[in-house]
């Protein structure tokens, strides 16, 4: 995609930087990021997504919004209770920036149609909210050989984490929860609560790793940091990563595939 004067001027303080240039700011209006859930981790990561000129964005989210979401979830306004997330949100990315490609599906992802859902991405975001639909999308994020970045959010911590699994030596989302998790009646965040400014920070957080894997082709901001796993505290507050290593046995990505 060549870049109009239009939306050069858009995208300045993005070409001006040396990592980005006018190649990486193409490369984001060229790529396709697939982001699963617009609540509280989607709904900010969105924006800034959108704000980055990622030209093609899909949101699957099958829930509506309760007055609840409304403390974190900031593409949302009261009046908009009890309608759709998905639609609300790829009308607001329409209303941003006319000149993406936004659809929306508000079907419940799941191992059965995860891999038609995230068909064609550059990258997957997952923010969702519990272990079953995350290791479902990471699963089929390994049999498409689709780089996947995955979101989370309770209390005032939060983690963003780079998956490869369909590479070799490099772990996917499985091989750091393992099997554990893939009944639906896991936990979910919504029994420890969060601050709204938490799901924030690990929202954008988890969207400047979005550029930094889209712009690693063209050299952009170096290493996409696979199998980094980012921890954020915002009570003391500070940051901590830990390396994930592959599985050998993962039933994913593993000799037990």
């Amino acid at each position: 995609m060549n870049l109009t004067p239009e939306r050069l001027e858009r995208f300045a303080r993005h070409i001006v930087l040396p990592e980005i240039g006018g190649a990486g700011q193409a490369a984001l209006a060229n790529a396709k990021v697939v982001l699963i859930g617009v609540g509280g981790i989607g709904s900010p990561a969105l924006q800034y997504l959108a704000s980055a000129g990622i030209g093609s964005l899909v949101l699957i989210d099958d829930d509506t919004v309760d007055a609840t979401n409304l403390q974190r979830q900031t593409i949302f306004r009261e009046h908009e209770v009890g309608r759709g997330k998905a639609d609300l949100a790829a009308a607001w990315v329409r209303e941003f920036d006319a000149h993406l490609d936004v659809r929306w599906i508000s079907d419940r992802i799941t191992s059965h149609n995860a891999g038609e859902l995230i068909a064609g991405a550059d990258l997957v975001l997952d923010g969702c909210d519990n272990f079953a639909t995350r290791l479902a999308v990471s699963d089929a994020c390994v049999a498409a050989g689709i780089p996947l970045l995955s979101a989370a959010v309770g209390r005032f911590q939060g983690q963003v984490g780079a998956f490869a699994g369909h590479l070799p030596d490099q772990a996917c989302y499985r091989c750091y929860v393992g099997d554990a998790f893939d009944a639906d009646d896991c936990d979910t965040c919504a029994e420890d609560g969060m601050l709204g400014a938490m799901a924030g920070w690990t929202a954008t957080f988890a969207a400047l790793q979005a550029i930094r894997v889209l712009l690693a082709p063209v050299g952009g901001l170096g290493d996409p940091q696979w199998g980094k796993l980012h921890l954020l505290d915002g009570l003391a507050p500070g940051m901590r990563t830990l390396n994930i290593a592959k599985d050998p046995a993962c039933r994913a990505c593993g000799s037990g595939a």
